[in-house]
């Protein structure tokens, strides 16, 4: 079957994302956040202490990292394309804060995340967190940067070269 009765074959890789895993980045953050709590409580607690001051310096780091990966998504939506990994993309960002990370949301979810363990005051979920960037690096952002040096060629690899993965 060819496109559109072009008599030339659709390029599959353009009518797909990146190849990851349908799970979205987010539920990696929360599943190793969840899991260091659960070893909190079910195995030995080992408590983050100077209460309350690591509580608020949690407090705003959940908030700043929920920022960055919300300021990612509006960069995202303005520009018409998806946070989906899986789906394709329509345009290369290098704008907002795309400036200063090519990954703003998973940045921002790692931020918050550590923060959550300083709000919830459990080193657990920070123990955990390398897990869990290393995790998501090799399955989600590796495959992404692939399929944008394979969707924009030279554009990726010029951005690539200027701006860092995480900040």
């Amino acid at each position: 079957m060819t496109a559109a009765g072009s008599g030339v074959l659709p390029n599959p890789a353009a009518q797909r994302g990146a190849l990851v895993p349908r799970l979205p980045p987010p539920a990696y953050y929360a599943a190793g956040f969840a899991a260091g709590m659960l070893l909190n409580t079910a195995v030995v607690p080992l408590t983050i202490g100077a209460r309350p001051v690591s509580a608020m310096v949690g407090a705003a780091g959940v908030a700043a990292g929920v920022a960055l990966a919300v300021t990612g998504v509006v960069q995202v939506v303005r520009h018409h394309t998806t946070i989906v990994p899986h789906h394709p993309v329509s345009a290369l960002i290098t704008t907002g804060v795309y400036r200063i990370s090519r990954n703003p949301m998973y940045t921002g979810l790692a931020i918050a995340d550590l923060g959550g363990a300083l709000l919830a005051g459990s080193w657990w979920p920070l123990i955990i967190l390398p897990a869990v960037l290393l995790a998501v690096q090799r399955v989600v952002i590796i495959p992404e940067e692939r399929y944008l040096a394979s969707h924009f060629g030279s554009a990726y690899a010029d951005y690539r070269a200027r701006i860092r993965r995480w900040l």
